[in-house]
């Protein structure tokens, strides 16, 4: 005998009631949550406006230390001869800025180099010889000697004079009256904008500084190291003048 049992199982009408019930207290629960912090965000502005504005300082100061770039060139058809020459005429130049008083912790070789010359008319392009240099770099910290240091460091067989720069030893006290200027530039910047704008300057968020700008080197080129070491009769006029010490400030206001 064959018994037959027949399984029910819950209407798919009342499980498709249910979810939609329940989908929709979701949705009603969704918008107040959204409703709600909508009203809290409403409830008060706290952005921070501010005025952003850069301000300069430039002091002018004499100079009490320059930078002497001094070098020599040689060459030869071998090169170690090259090498050797420019050794020797180095050794020369140096030994007469130690005669002048120059301390030899104020001498910094700065460049040796060798490189091949070639006859760039052959096919392939052979080597004619080699030119080695040798560079140093020269810190004379009595301003009146610069002139003397040159022309003795030419006649002593320096052919290259590759530039000169000033600078203040210790510029400290020149640094912090630029910088006092460049942030009341910056408010003078402020005080303008605000007034056109037709709102107050609460006080100072944020304060950056950026270096100011070093003095350039003065070039002397092959040419005019040459004419000083002819005419050595003459001393050659240097002339320090000012160096100029900026500072650069980035300052951000509260405004109300």
């Amino acid at each position: 005998m064959n018994t037959t049992i027949t399984l029910t199982r819950p209407s798919l009408r009342w499980v498709s009631a249910g979810l939609t019930a329940g989908l929709l207290a979701a949705s009603f629960l969704g918008a107040g949550a959204l409703a709600t912090q909508a009203q809290s965000d409403s409830g008060g502005d706290d952005t921070l406006r501010t005025i952003s504005v850069n301000g300069t300082g430039r002091v002018n100061a004499v100079p009490d230390v320059a930078d002497i770039n001094i070098g020599v060139v040689e060459q030869a058809k071998e090169a170690a001869a090259a090498s050797q020459k420019a050794a020797a005429s180095m050794d020369v130049v140096v030994q007469a800025l130690l005669a002048l008083g120059i301390d030899e912790k104020d001498i910094q070789t700065t460049n040796l180099s060798l490189n091949a010359r070639y006859d760039w008319n052959s096919e392939p392009p052979t080597i004619t010889g080699w030119e080695a240099r040798n560079t140093v770099n020269v810190t004379v910290r009595d301003i009146s000697m610069v002139g003397e240091v040159v022309d003795t460091t030419v006649q002593s067989g320096a052919n290259q004079i590759n530039g000169i720069s000033f600078r203040v030893e210790d510029p400290t006290a020149a640094q912090e009256l630029a910088r006092t200027a460049a942030v009341e530039d910056a408010r003078a910047k402020a005080d303008q904008l605000a007034a056109a704008a037709g709102v107050e300057i609460v006080s100072v968020v944020s304060i950056s500084e950026s270096g100011g700008r070093q003095p350039q080197p003065i070039y002397m080129d092959r040419a005019e190291v040459a004419f000083a070491a002819a005419d050595a009769g003459v001393a050659t006029p240097v002339l320090p003048g000012e160096v100029e010490l900026a500072i650069n400030v980035f300052i951000q206001y509260e405004i109300a």
